[in-house]
């Protein structure tokens, strides 16, 4: 059920992107002059099915929005991202070693002859 109102939804995103790019620019927007003059002239029945047309798609892509959101609540409700987290069982082992105190962490530089922990002269 999701994926299909997945895919109808991005199908309607496609269509409502289509349709506002082939809608002709009135001016105005970002400073840009339209078409000079002849505003009372031109075609609006051309303009009002396309922004018709852009209001229902739109209408469409928030009802699928709507319906993902609750569809994804759903999917999601009584759990959390702590439920998921498994606990390691306590262990008396240290996970890393410890080095006696004063020990060099550093392998010997003279061979297998030297002693691992540095003397105290």
């Amino acid at each position: 059920m999701e994926n299909v109102v997945l895919i109808i939804h991005l199908l309607l995103a496609l269509g409502l992107i289509a349709v506002v790019l082939l809608q002709r620019s009135e001016g105005g927007g970002l400073g840009m002059g339209g078409g000079g003059g002849g505003g009372a002239v031109s075609g609006r029945s051309a303009a009002t099915a396309l922004t018709r047309l852009t209001w229902m798609l739109a209408g469409a892509f928030i009802l699928t929005s709507i319906t993902l959101t609750v569809l994804a609540a759903q999917k999601s409700a009584g759990s959390s991202v702590a439920d998921r987290i498994e606990l390691a069982p306590a262990s008396n082992d240290p996970v890393l070693p410890t080095a006696p105190v004063g020990s060099d962490l550093l392998p010997p530089a003279e061979g297998d002859n030297a002693p691992l922990v540095p003397s105290a002269d």
